[in-house]
């Protein structure tokens, strides 16, 4: 096509796109789509690699967000990627570090690996200061034990 047709094809476009526009009285903008939400329903669907895809990208757009970082901790967990779990556990704990939750999940992930010093640490933190709520007594009970036996050299 010579230069000066799509001169004139660019030139048509863009006049359509200006009168379209005053004639809507609306701009056009792009919309982001709402990726935590999108993660989430894959990992009720149990697609956890592609629930990590969607939780990198709400990352990127919110990237101290709690519930992303240890949502994705989460899915490394269950995609049986600890070295990244804990790391995003710890990513987590830099930020708030009285998060319940990322303590106890770090405590197990540490004692699979044997650091069970941390673990019991990360345990004593969860408990300090566990979470409300009708599943809390589930947990608590479970950290308890877990410290318990690690207090007394076992294995939990």
């Amino acid at each position: 096509m010579p230069p000066s047709s799509r001169s004139l094809i660019l030139g048509l476009a863009m006049a359509f796109w200006k009168f379209f526009k005053r004639r809507s009285g609306a701009t056009i903008k792009p919309q982001r789509l709402d990726y935590l939400n999108e993660a989430l329903a894959l990992e009720r669907q149990g697609d956890f690699d592609a629930a990590l895809t969607s939780y990198r990208l709400a990352l990127r757009d919110h990237p101290d967000d709690l519930r992303i970082l240890q949502n994705m901790a989460i899915a490394f967990t269950k995609t049986h990627r600890p070295d990244d779990a804990i790391r995003y556990y710890r990513r987590a704990l830099e930020i708030d570090e009285n998060l319940a939750g990322a303590h106890y999940g770090l405590a197990f992930l540490l004692m699979r690996r044997g650091e069970t010093e941390q673990a019991a640490e990360h345990l004593r933190t969860f408990l300090a200061r566990p979470p409300r709520g009708p599943d809390a007594a589930k947990w608590i009970e479970h950290a308890e034990a877990a410290l318990a036996d690690l207090e007394v050299g076992e294995e939990p």
